[in-house]
């Protein structure tokens, strides 16, 4: 049975579905924590998602991270699923009522994102994150009263950082996220990267 304050998976329709020639079709769809906890669990724990933060957490633990962003309406996690197969993790959030509020002045229309793509079940595909992106871009854009994208990659994560530009993000300022331990979340602090994609920056 869903925890509380979650809503049952029946009524978890994708946010965002689109086919893409040559591609497939691509779903968002909001995370079940109970349910998606144990995919979430095998991608964060791996050493390729050390900048996640989340290589010791248990499933439980995961499973309870989401739950309490499921609760919150500032903050949203997504499943992205390509033919039925979930390919990356989606978040977003608004700024404002995120700790990166205390190293940037957030403006009207800022909205935050964090993206981790699931391990290559295989050889690597060409322009798959490419591709990827673009959808992503597409439901967020869908969104009229978005001004501008937030990124904040660790500021050692060269190769998200290098995604992240050859997308059109623009670099911002390396700062410190400062840590956060609360009841309900605990996060280190964190050297990150800031880095910003205006909406008229976005190819048509």
């Amino acid at each position: 049975m869903p925890s509380a304050g979650t809503t049952p998976p029946a009524a978890r329709r994708p946010v965002h579905e689109q086919t893409v020639p040559g591609f497939g079709t691509v779903r968002i769809t909001p995370v079940d924590p109970d349910r998606d906890a144990p995919v979430i669990h095998r991608w964060v724990t791996q050493d390729r998602a050390a900048f996640w933060g989340m290589t010791r957490a248990s499933v439980e633990d995961v499973r309870d991270v989401y739950a309490h962003m499921d609760a919150l309406a500032t903050h949203h996690a997504h499943l992205v699923h390509r033919e039925g197969e979930p390919v990356a993790l989606f978040q977003t959030y608004d700024p404002a009522e995120d700790r990166v509020a205390l190293c940037y002045e957030v403006r009207p229309g800022d909205v935050g994102v964090h993206l981790l793509l699931a391990p290559a079940s295989g050889s690597s595909e060409p322009d798959f994150t490419e591709r990827l992106t673009t959808v992503l871009l597409i439901h967020l854009l869908a969104d009229p009263d978005l001004r501008r994208i937030v990124a904040e990659p660790d500021a050692r994560n060269e190769k998200a950082i290098a995604r992240l530009l050859r997308t059109g993000f623009e670099p911002g300022p390396e700062v410190l996220l400062p840590a956060i331990d609360l009841p309900d979340v605990r996060l280190p602090a964190k050297r990150a990267r800031l880095a910003f994609l205006r909406r008229e920056a976005v190819p048509a």
